[in-house]
């Protein structure tokens, strides 16, 4: 039965919950990264997520998957793989609801409940952006100082990678939360990605002074009065061309619109003519300043994206990604 989504759970009183198929995974096993993925998420569920939950599983022989959603989605991944393997698998069933909209999103709600509680280190879901952030913020709760949680796109560039946000989640903030994810942004740099002093650009129109609307106006004083964690420093005005070069910052922020119309652009380019680079980086985003690992897909995602999406929120898991950034922020601001 579905689990409902009651609130923010204490770490104190976080603790497994049953799984319904062998395999549930001891809590803090050593080696182990235990994702809760939501089969339900995404525009071709739950064949796609299944599909992505195979390729991860048979990439990643430490990883868990805990499968939430209807029983014979994941009826299919206890299937294909052999009985060896069940052990690495659990599932969190969600029964069939009226309205449809809220049966899928109680996948997502339930996937991020699992984590509050222990029974997952970390949340995959291509489903509703906004039912996702909203589940973060809800079940795992929000880091202080954070208003709106964003979330961080890692873009291949010539120089390089860079670090977008937000991409989806805020798509009109006002300055003190742009400032806000500014410091999130050089944090994931600096923690994920090793940047020794992130560069943090401003998405802009023109780099000339008065550029911009109001918003871009009014936020070049405030960003560059900031103290940025990991040693990390506002360079100013940056443009679309700069955020494909890569070459003069490797953190840019600007709204939740404008960097998910700027995103989207850029993947379909890369998709077509090829990116900068390769590898590519993962084509999904980590939300930031929850207090937990939440990586968002795309609703059109595909098998191969899902797969990289889950291992992504495995090596976050691994680095203790989160937790270093939200120390490294809140030790800089001073919050106890």
């Amino acid at each position: 039965m579905t689990r409902p989504l009651t609130g923010r759970v204490a770490p104190e009183q976080r603790r497994p919950i049953g799984a319904t198929a062998p395999g549930q995974v001891t809590v803090g096993e050593p080696g182990t990264a235990r994702i809760a993925v939501d089969l339900l998420g995404g525009d071709h569920a739950p064949a796609v997520v299944v599909d992505g939950a195979l390729r991860a599983c048979q990439a990643d022989p430490a990883l868990h998957l805990l499968l939430v959603g209807p029983l014979e989605a994941a009826g299919e991944i206890f299937g294909a793989l052999p009985p060896s393997e069940h052990a690495r698998l659990s599932t969190l069933p969600i029964a069939p609801g009226d309205p449809v909209d809220s049966w899928v999103e109680s996948g997502v709600r339930s996937a991020v409940l699992a984590v509050a509680q222990g029974a997952a280190d970390a949340v995959l879901s291509a489903g509703n952006t906004g039912a996702t952030v909203t589940s973060a913020a809800l079940g795992l709760g929000r880091r202080p100082g954070v208003r709106r949680p964003p979330l961080a796109a890692v873009l291949p560039t010539r120089a390089g990678r860079l670090v977008l946000l937000d991409v989806g989640s805020s798509v009109d903030p006002d300055e003190e939360t742009v400032a806000m994810h500014a410091r999130l942004g050089s944090a994931y740099a600096k923690v994920v990605h090793g940047v020794t002093e992130p560069r943090v650009g401003l998405l802009t129109i023109g780099t000339e002074r008065g550029k911009g609307d109001r918003l871009r106006r009014a936020l070049p004083s405030l960003l560059g009065g900031l103290d940025l964690p990991g040693g990390g420093r506002y360079i100013g005005l940056v443009e679309g061309n700069d955020v494909v070069t890569g070459e003069i910052a490797d953190v840019v922020v600007t709204d939740g619109f404008t960097g998910n119309v700027l995103l989207k652009g850029l993947e379909t380019a890369y998709a077509e003519i090829g990116s900068p680079q390769r590898p590519t980086p993962p084509r999904a985003a980590l939300l930031l300043g929850v207090d937990g690992t939440v990586v968002v897909c795309h609703g059109a995602a595909s098998g191969l994206d899902l797969a990289a999406g889950i291992a992504f929120a495995a090596q976050l898991h691994r680095q203790a990604a989160v937790a270093a950034m939200a120390e490294m922020i809140e030790t800089q601001r001073g919050v106890s």
